[in-house]
């Protein structure tokens, strides 16, 4: 796995924000402001997809992230076009689409009950 992929990836989507990559898996986790909205496994940008911003990957042709070839299980992450990665403002938008879609499927923070402690 490229780290100077990953840095180039939160170099160019820097207009959002404060993007940082975290290995991961044998790969990175792209996040921004603590939250993951994207992943790069085998030097490819995946970015988080859901109702809101799926038909952009759908219509790009693209497709889902599957962890395991040999397993039909895939992750609500897509492969990012090679003409949007070539693309530093188109790269943005979509990022930004990812990141609501992030926003939107984030699962609240466990609340600590306290309980046994004193």
């Amino acid at each position: 796995m490229s780290r100077q992929f990953a840095d180039h990836i939160c170099d160019v989507l820097s207009p959002l924000g404060p993007v940082t990559a975290r290995a991961m898996f044998g790969g990175f986790g792209i996040y921004l402001d603590g939250l993951m909205f994207g992943l790069i496994a085998w030097d490819t940008l995946f970015l988080k997809a859901d109702d809101g911003n799926r038909a952009m990957f759908e219509d790009a042709g693209a497709a889902r992230f599957k962890p395991w070839e040999d397993r039909p299980m895939t992750m609500p992450y897509w492969e990012v076009p090679a003409d949007v990665l070539e693309d530093g403002a188109q790269l943005c938008a979509w990022g930004r689409a990812a990141f609501d879609a992030a926003l939107r499927t984030r699962k609240p923070k466990s609340k600590r009950t306290g309980k046994g402690r004193r």
